[in-house]
């Protein structure tokens, strides 16, 4: 083992020129000038063709000014900065020193042959020099310095190689030494030069910041500026490592965050994956080498330079293979950064087997150097868990990438489909077709069955500045595009073949209510669960789309692993290494079925949790009627049986899982048969053996995800392609759909505004296109129908005519149907139209911001639609004014103030087209005619053309210019209002008793300006979400552990660590074996060896790791399993038992993304990071122990390294836990903005504020993306410190044992074993720990909502009497109420008495307490005082006893998504004969069509909320519920204040007949006709009964408020006989 190394004379002892001056011996050196050579030609093709191209293109005006005259600075600052400019100097000194040296050499040489070489190396780094100082000089482009300084590199690179090649290879071996060692000192200093041009140089300098969009530059993220080695290393996360370590409270908030590169930004992602045209900036920075300036020549390359992503634009495929071009080069970077990963990772083996291999010869015949093997030990795991990181980094930043643009995919092709209401159709159409359909903006809607949406180009679907006409040819044009497709009971994975078919037009359109689309077959009808989907797909499946990131390790990193792998151990093992590839090769077939039946899980449990979040969802949604009717119980009980259903299936997927797991460990078996083992081949190759093993683990886990990937990319692809869109939307016959440009029949219907020989439908998925979702027939024929314009037009109709149709055909909502050449449509959007639903569409933002929405703030403009909309009272009632919150679905307001709103926003726009949708409905009488008075005939309506639909025909009459009748779809009259009533009878009985209720109606409205006084409060509703501070709280583990063990925690905990402790231990064990066994070959003859003893016991052990590791994960599965139902469980029984005022102050997207997101991480991830926690840190501490037992001088250095490691652990905590956190928390506004966004989609068209709604949806994704980033690159920040800390301890051990160790070989083999698997199992747990604690964030969500303020819980003392109650009896003592426990009285100790039996009648001004009074008789709010009902105090009886024996029927009821039968029997309490008693005594009947299957039976289905049923029959529906409950009790909280007379009429009329004897009946009513008859009468003002008593006893004192209003009445003598007077 002679080691010499001479460094400054040639070994032959020769003198320059001499001895090894040879042509064989330089010819090495000549390399570099070759490189010179290529890049000449490749810097002249370079230039030649950026010549050809600038001759073609404008020439661009220079980025800096030129002028003989310019200074340094700006030149330096051209460069990048002076430190840039310090780099590229040192770059350029360097590469003239290196030509002096070289030309000195040069000159030192005499022979001819030897000057050769030298010379080619003086033309090198002359060339170098050059263009090192031409880098120095000002360009005109960025691209062009590159390219110079790429081509310097280059050259200096194979320069580098060539000396590192003869001079540095040589040190690393016992035999050679440097071919150049006769150049002495000249030698090392030249290649250190070179070492600082080719190493230090690129990989220190900064990187100047090129924006991805000259024209708007964003702030530049350091990690676009930073050098490659800060890079590499992440320092750039140093500074949110500090500040979170200097946070004194342990938050860090968005502006603590480092900015997004300015490519990762949500409107640069759209511009890159969407089809829009590419900005001229982005076009010079991806052209700017060749063409330096924007011409016609920029778009012939758009095509190519677009990625797209958008349906409507791209022929049907799977969601993959649009996302995988879009993400081809992070893709690319990714699988090099793989292939580099898998080659680094066997330095570490090689070096142990070789190392060994030395120790075992005693250096006899060795060539190689230990240091080398050492050195080895440290690069190779540095470089592998390097290049890892660069993988995970580019993977991450993808996935954050995808993420974004996946949600705003979705969310712009929502805003492109055809809504409509959702109900349980018979699944077996999904139709795709530009056509649309529109319903109330608040309805719960969804898409045709296809569940899909296309993403919009981002322009609205109608142009705001053109002309929204439908003409006959272009509904042609879109019938041949459009598409449908049939099959029976269609699965909602399953891709739809796209044809072409037309649709007909029946000739005798059979006319129902129009909001009416009802199903009469529900036997075969299926529950698309839309609603839950769009939430899953917008968290489940995108999270498992995106957790599918690493999919690429299955094309590039795994197959290489593998095959590196079995060489490796062949060359080591020799044959035994086939039969191994044979066993995984004949296994195979076993884990490919377990993956497709593992898929089929998959599918399944995604369906099963769309069923289990739209129930969630709908749960949610219409919670208050749940609390109302005391069904919390029974619906969390369907809530959980949803929930078992899902679990199930998870189930099967962890016991697949575990079958794969059991499969994989057959491997290793394999690979050890009959082999005559050494220390070097058995230590060597059980590195390897790990290696092989977490690669199946790998391939499985990357399967699973895989397999969960295609089954989410599946529906997304579903979603995005089997929707039925607008009719500006056509399918042409390559696939794609196409925007289609609308415009008018002829010029001179350009400014019309209606229809002629127009037909629509609701769809054009049926046969003959009148069908609705619900099979029920409509159509809206009009032969000849023009509005006026600068008017108010009055649309009106019995309920369900085809009022509403109007206005959604006008706006392109409905789907047009030509019946002749000449049809068309017109509604012109050149000077804007705006649009106010019947059921208003309010943001979760302040009042202000509502009524302002799209436009400029003019106060004065302002403060007159305040007062003309009688908002100025409203606002003085709230203490913020109109900084007041709204909240959720304008649930602060009631539904007058939020019509009112609705109607301000409309007025207060420039638009001159307004359609207004009954929005007087709402109001009661005295502020409809005040809107009236001062509103329609204000001057903010002058000159604007109005479009309204109306029931108060009297009322409007005035300011009517044009009146429209319609009629079972069909116009019936237009002119006057005389016109009206003569052509439609129906309407004389309503405008008859609206005219008697006009003469009762005074301006009572009180004008109260606003003060200006400051709020006394921030208007704030909605409270801001609470993050957690610092760890892992133990609540929150507690959750999770004792959920985990449920009733037996301690067996639990005791089976499985006995389990897993035996598995760790019999695993280190079993290492060791095998280097005992490979000993008897160093101290026997191999011949003598019982290998079939030896690996008898070896497969014994093995037996005993698989059992005891196979039963501890079983328990643990079944764990995991009851832990995900208990806490699910426990959310959704905390959120449903909460109080009112909870919700009031909580979105429900909140709610949502609790059990969505978390509850999924509760199911997945926490899981398996708490097992793996457990199983690596088992694992640690036994290899640790066989560390130290083998080496006890690694005691101390071995703690004091872990201490490092959990020391740097914390300080990564620190920082990561609050991110993960404020991610957490900026999701939840995502979808809650999505949410809003379809709930208005009718409005948004309408106003053309699609653009508006994108953008602010980028908002809130940037806002989601910027705390995403940071997590993920905080994480590599950590990783790549902990690993160098690891493989630096692990090489400190084999420094130790090599060189100052007197071992053996075995024992050696296993110390390194041992210390390599504990140095990087060290890493693995704080980076599992790690991702535990971050993922349990989800957890501390969970159990913060499992903590909140809760109702009073049902108790044995409180279960009322069998008969109670047997009367209606109710009397209250002194009873007030609060909304919340510091707040004001609401009612002010009131006491009254009802005597059972007794019909009541409320009446008061808003605010009064009315309402107040209702939800304190169920107890919703908080209540001082007695409530006896039936005898008993209310608030001795359990909740859910007393709300289920009182009903209670709100101004707008809530039904389930459904059939007629669940909303009248959500629980299955009741026979059909008493169901139908019900439908038929609430008055249906009388308000049914004639035609029979439009009739509203049991089986009808029913949209989420009732929306696809008129006003008034939900209203019946309620009713008919009321009856089926059988309550003694029953409350109308203004039932019928928005429906015509005739349901009204019929509703009263059932009250009256089928309510009697003991059933109580307290109605709150705006109408006196609709209380004169009552019993009782009680008036309500500041919360204070100031009267109560029999009308007829009221009406006698003349000072009395209820006689005020009777005398002001013209019908005051039938007022006065109602009440028998």
């Amino acid at each position: 083992m002679a080691e010499q190394v001479v460094l400054g004379i040639d070994a032959t002892g020769g003198a320059w020129g001499q001895g090894q001056d040879t042509r064989g011996c330089f010819q090495e050196l000549v390399f570099p000038a070759y490189a010179v050579l290529a890049s000449a030609i490749l810097l002249a093709l370079h230039a030649l063709l950026s010549l050809v191209l600038s001759r073609r293109i404008r020439s661009e005006e220079p980025r800096h000014p030129s002028g003989q005259a310019a200074s340094v600075k700006p030149e330096v600052e051209g460069l990048g900065g002076w430190t840039i400019f310090g780099y590229m100097l040192a770059r350029t000194l360097s590469s003239c020193a290196l030509l002096g040296i070289s030309v000195v050499i040069f000159l030192r040489h005499e022979s001819e042959n030897s000057r050769m070489p030298h010379a080619a190396l003086c033309l090198t780094f002359a060339y170098t020099s050059v263009l090192a100082i031409l880098s120095l000089l000002k360009t005109e482009t960025h691209h062009w310095r590159t390219t110079l300084i790429r081509h310097v590199n280059t050259v200096h690179l194979v320069a580098f190689a060539v000396f590192a090649y003869r001079d540095l290879y040589p040190l690393t071996t016992f035999t050679e030494t440097p071919r150049d060692a006769a150049e002495g000192s000249l030698l090392w200093v030249k290649i250190a030069l070179l070492t600082l041009v080719v190493i230090v140089i690129p990989v220190a300098i900064p990187r100047q910041y090129v924006p991805y969009n000259p024209d708007k530059p964003e702030k530049p993220a350091p990690e676009q500026t930073v050098s490659i080695l800060s890079l590499v290393l992440y320092n750039f996360m140093t500074f949110i490592i500090i500040t979170a370590w200097k946070s004194t409270d342990g938050k860090i908030t968005q502006d603590d965050l480092l900015p997004l590169p300015d490519t990762e930004y949500g409107y640069n992602l759209r511009e890159q994956m969407f089809p829009v045209s590419l900005s001229l900036g982005a076009i010079r920075v991806l052209l700017s080498g060749f063409a330096p300036a924007d011409s016609s020549f920029f778009p012939s390359f758009l095509p190519y330079l677009s990625q797209h992503l958008d349906p409507t634009k791209v022929r049907r495929r799977n969601l993959f293979f649009s996302i995988a071009s879009a993400l081809r080069k992070p893709i690319a970077a990714s699988f090099a950064a793989s292939v580099l990963r898998a080659v680094a990772g066997f330095l570490a083996p090689l070096a142990i087997n070789k190392l060994l291999l030395y120790i075992e010869t005693g250096g006899f015949g060795i060539s190689t150097r230990p240091w080398v093997w050492i050195s080895c030990l440290f690069l190779g795991p540095m470089i592998e868990s390097l290049s890892f990181d660069w993988y995970l980094y580019t993977v991450t930043s993808a996935y954050v990438s995808t993420e974004a643009i996946l949600t705003q995919l979705i969310f712009e092709h929502a805003l492109r489909i055809r809504m409509k209401s959702e109900t349980e159709t018979d699944g077996d159409t999904a139709t795709h077709s530009g056509n649309g359909e529109g319903k109330d903006d608040n309805s719960k809607v969804k898409a045709s069955s296809g569940e899909s949406d296309n993403p919009e180009n981002g322009k609205p679907s109608s142009s705001d500045t053109g002309t929204s006409t439908v003409t006959g040819n272009e509904a042609d044009t879109a019938e041949a595009g459009s598409s449908s497709t049939d099959s029976a009971s269609q699965k909602r994975e399953r891709e739809t073949e796209t044809g072409s078919t037309s649709t007909t037009t029946s000739g005798s359109g059979t006319t129902s209510p129009e909001p009416a689309q009802l199903s009469k077959n529900p036997s075969t009808s299926k529950s698309k669960n839309l609603v839950g989907k769009i939430n899953n797909l917008a968290t489940t499946d995108l999270g498992n789309i995106t957790a599918a990131t690493h999919v690429g390790m299955l094309v590039a990193y795994l197959p290489m692993q593998v095959i590196l792998s079995v060489g490796f151990l062949w060359v080591v093992l020799g044959w035994s290494s086939f039969v191994g590839l044979a066993c995984i090769i004949i296994l195979f077939p076993i884990p490919g079925y377990l993956t497709k039946l593992l898929q089929s899980v998959q599918k399944t449990k995604m369906e099963k949790m769309d069923a289990r979040i739209q129930m969630v969802t709908e749960t949610m949604n219409i919670l208050r009627m749940v609390k109302m009717f005391g069904w919390e119980r029974l619906m969390n009980e369907r809530i959980a049986e949803k929930r078992d259903d899902e679990l199930k299936y998870v189930r099967y997927s962890r016991m697949i899982d575990l079958l794969q797991e059991i499969i994989n460990q057959l491997i290793p078996v394999t690979l050890v048969m009959k082999e005559s083992l050494t220390a070097s081949k058995v230590f060597s190759s059980m590195v390897v053996f790990t290696k092989f093993q977490s690669q199946l683990d790998i391939l499985v886990s990357t399967l699973n995800s895989a397999v969960a990937a295609k089954v989410s990319l599946q529906r997304v692809t579903d979603f995005l392609y089997n929707t039925e869109l607008l009719d500006t939307f056509i399918i042409k016959e390559n696939g794609r759909t196409e925007e289609v440009a609308i415009s008018s029949a002829s010029p001179e219907n350009n400014q019309h505004i209606g229809f002629h020989n127009a037909t629509f439908t609701w769809s054009n998925d049926s046969e003959d296109g009148t069908m609705t979702p619900s099979r029920r027939r409509f159509q809206l024929q009009i032969e000849e129908l023009l509005f006026k314009r600068g008017c108010i037009n009055l649309i009106v109709g019995p309920t369900g005519c085809g009022k509403t149709s109007i206005l959604m055909a006008l706006l392109s909502e409905m789907h047009f149907v030509q019946s002749t050449s000449d049809s068309w449509y017109n509604l012109p959007r050149d000077k804007g139209v705006a649009y106010a639903a019947q059921e208003s569409w309010v943001q979760n933002a302040t009042i202000k911001e509502n009524i302002v929405f799209l436009s400029e703030f003019d106060e004065e403009r302002y403060k007159k639609v305040l007062y003309q909309c009688a908002l100025e009272r409203d606002l003085a009632l709230f203490e913020a004014g109109d900084a007041t919150e709204v909240g959720e679905k304008g649930l602060t307001l009631s539904g007058g103030q939020k019509a009112r709103v609705t109607l301000a926003r409309a007025i207060y726009s420039n638009a001159e087209i307004i359609l207004l949708d009954d929005v007087l409905a709402a109001l009661d009488v005295h502020t409809s005619k005040w809107i009236v008075e001062k509103c329609f005939k204000g001057d903010l309506v002058k000159g604007r053309t109005i479009l309204l639909v109306t029931h108060n025909l009297v009322l409007t009459q005035p300011i009517a210019s044009f009146v429209v009748s319609v009629k079972d779809g069909r116009i019936a009259s237009q002119g006057s209002v005389s016109d009206a009533l003569a052509e439609n009878r129906a309407l004389i009985a309503e405008a008859e008793k609206e005219q008697k209720e006009l003469e009762t109606a005074d301006e009572v409205v009180d004008a109260v300006p606003l003060t200006a006084d400051a709020p006394k409060s921030d208007g704030k509703l909605i409270v801001a979400e609470e993050m957690e501070i610092g760890h892992l709280g133990w609540s929150a583990l507690r959750l999770f552990l004792k959920a985990l063990g449920g009733n037996h925690v301690t067996v639990f905990f005791v089976v499985f660590l006995g389990m897993m402790v035996s598995t760790e231990f019999l695993g280190v064990f079993q290492t060791w074996f095998l280097g005992y066994w490979a000993g008897q070959y160093e101290k026997t003859n191999p011949e003598d060896v019982n290998v079939v003893h030896y690996l008898s016991l070896y497969v014994l052990i093995w037996a005993f790791v698989v059992g005891s590791s196979g039963v501890g994960f079983l328990v643990y599965i079944l764990g995991s399993i009851r832990a995900s139902r208990s806490i699910h469980k426990q959310l959704v029984s905390s959120v449903i038992g909460t109080t009112l005022r909870w919700l009031d102050t909580t979105p429900t997207s909140r709610v949502i993304t609790r059990c969505t997101k978390d509850i999924n991480s509760v199911d997945t991830v926490i899981p398996l990071f708490f097992c793996f926690l457990v199983q690596r840190g088992l694992t640690l501490i036994w290899r640790f122990i066989a560390v130290v037992f083998y080496t006890p001088v690694f005691l101390g250095p071995g703690l004091v390294f872990a201490v490092l490691m959990g020391l740097l652990g914390q300080i990564f905590m620190k920082a990561q836990l609050p991110i993960k956190r404020l991610q957490s928390i900026t999701k939840a506004p995502v979808l809650g903005h999505f949410g809003a966004a379809i709930a208005g989609l009718t409005s948004i068209r309408a106003y053309g504020a699609q653009e508006s709604v994108k953008n602010e949806s980028l908002r809130y994704i940037d806002g989601y993306t910027r705390p995403s980033r940071t997590y993920f690159n905080l994480n590599r920040w950590a990783d790549v410190r902990i690993d160098a800390l690891a493989n630096l301890f692990s090489t400190s051990v084999a420094v130790f044992l090599v060189y100052f160790g007197h071992y053996s070989a075995s024992d050696i083999g296993f110390s390194l074993n041992m210390a390599v698997g504990f140095s990087g199992g060290i890493l693995h747990w704080i980076r599992i720990s790690n991702m535990f604690e971050t993922q349990a964030n989800s957890l501390e969500r969970i159990d913060r909502y499992t903590d909140i303020e809760q109702e009073p819980k049902p108790t044995k003392e409180g279960v009322p009497p069998a008969y109670w109650p047997s009367s209606g009896e109710l009397r209250v003592e002194r009873l007030s109420a609060r909304y919340s426990p510091e707040g004001p009285k609401v009612l002010q100790d009131i006491s009254f008495q009802i005597a059972s039996g007794e019909r009541i009648g409320v009446v008061g001004r808003t605010g009064s307490g009315k309402s107040s009074l209702m939800l304190s008789l169920l107890r919703c709010i908080y209540t001082d005082g007695e409530v006896y009902y039936d005898g008993i105090p209310t608030a001795s009886i359990n909740l859910e006893d007393v709300r289920s024996n009182i009903t209670i029927i709100p101004q707008v009821p809530e039904l389930l998504s459904g059939t007629v039968r669940k909303n009248l029997d959500p629980f299955e309490q009741y026979d059909d004969a008493i169901l139908n008693d019900a439908l038929r005594a609430s008055g249906l009947q009388s308000v049914q069509s004639e035609d029979k299957s439009d009739r509203i039976t049991l089986d009808t289905a029913i949209a989420g909320g009732g929306s696809n049923l008129s006003v008034g029959q939900r209203q019946i529906l309620a009713l008919a519920r009321a009856m089926v409950r059988g309550s003694k009790l029953l409350i109308l909280d203004e039932a019928t204040s928005a429906i015509d007379y005739k349901t009204d009429t019929v509703i009263q009329s059932s009250l009256r007949t089928e309510f009697k004897g003991d059933v109580s009946l307290i109605t709150v009513a705006h109408r006196l006709q609709t209380i004169m008859d009552a019993d009782k009468i009680m008036v309500l003002d500041a919360g204070n009964i100031v009267e109560f008593d029999k009308p007829s006893v009221l009406l006698q004192n003349p000072n009395g408020k209820l006689r005020a209003l009777v005398d002001e009445s013209a019908d005051r003598e039938r007022l006065y006989s109602m009440a028998g007077l």
